[in-house]
């Protein structure tokens, strides 16, 4: 059979499932050294299919739809970039923001990992006969979109009900949202009596302004016990602007979705008092509390290097413009 050449209605079948290939080569990925007849990584031929393909990729954007951690990525770009695959360039809407595009070194690297991809395509089909080959095409395609969506399927989050959100003043808040915050901070980050008197002084401030009609709380109650806070202070920042505060929950009810419902009471609180914006300062490596941040709405606008409670952190600044999801 292989010395027979494919018919044309054969051959036109090969950018599609040569297409479908290449998105499983995406969503997958094969157990090798390197990939494509590159001496690449296979995470490094499928961030320059990306990069080649979308144009307007970040460093933060790659790492989602790699589905790899962002130092991970931040080591494989660099490598990139220093046999020159790729560039940084400003972005056009952000000058402190960088997107990634393919150098003429990795447009030709491109080109070849494509070739490549449909000569094999090719040269597997020839021992399949031509009318299975939509068949074969159609199960590639299924199989890479069940691929995907059970990459970028959230995770499925089972409600407790029994959890309810009381907002205001509730016995006990200030000393279960400063427990909880060193609770789960002291054994993540390592943070101690400085973080500890912070939190507590800082939300004594607030709790004493808490009948002002700018400044609100809330409380995930189970039973009577607090296992989880939010507090918005409208009051503490410029003009027309709210701070977010305090937004932990116990650890044995993280991941049910509490996280979630205190949150989105606190927005809709900022959007109905017609906040023109919302800040919340964080630091670096909280990616589980980052990700809800950006599901309503926050945008990360700043960050760097600083000494706080003790430690040395990058702090974030998060800002959510009204309205905005």
């Amino acid at each position: 059979m292989a010395d027979q050449p494919p018919p044309p209605a054969f051959i036109s079948l090969i950018p599609a499932i040569r297409d479908a290939s290449r998105q499983l080569v995406r969503e997958f990925g094969f157990m090798q050294n390197t990939l494509a007849g590159t001496d690449l990584s296979p995470s490094s031929v499928h961030a320059i299919l990306e990069i080649g393909e979308q144009k307007t990729l970040n460093a933060s954007n790659l790492s989602q739809v790699l589905n790899l951690e962002k130092s991970s990525v931040s080591r494989m770009l660099k490598k990139l970039v220093e046999v020159g695959e790729i560039a940084e360039k400003t972005s056009s809407h952000d000058g402190r923001e960088k997107t990634l595009c393919l150098t003429a070194k990795g447009t030709d690297t491109l080109a070849k990992i494509n070739q490549y991809a449909q000569r094999q395509v090719a040269e597997a089909l020839e021992n399949i006969p031509y009318e299975s080959c939509q068949a074969i095409l159609d199960g590639i395609l299924l199989y890479a979109v069940a691929l995907r969506a059970l990459r970028v399927k959230p995770r499925s989050v089972q409600v407790d009900n029994t959890i309810t959100i009381a907002s205001g003043y509730q016995p006990g808040i200030l000393a279960r949202a400063t427990d909880m915050h060193m609770q789960y901070y002291s054994r993540t980050v390592g943070f101690g009596k400085a973080f500890e008197h912070s939190v507590a002084t800082d939300l004594a401030d607030l709790l004493s302004r808490l009948d002002q009609p700018n400044n609100e709380a809330w409380a995930a109650m189970e039973g009577g016990r607090i296992v989880g806070t939010i507090f918005i202070d409208g009051e503490g920042l410029d003009a027309n602007a709210a701070h977010l505060r305090a937004f932990i929950v116990d650890d044995h009810v993280r991941g049910n979705g509490v996280g979630r419902r205190l949150l989105n009471r606190a927005m809709e609180f900022v959007d109905v008092k017609g906040f023109r914006e919302t800040r919340l300062y964080t630091f670096k490596g909280l990616d589980a509390a980052r990700k809800l941040y950006e599901d309503v709405g926050f945008w990360l606008v700043e960050e760097g290097p600083g000494q706080r409670w003790g430690e040395e952190i990058v702090v974030q600044l998060f800002v959510r413009k009204r309205g905005s999801q």
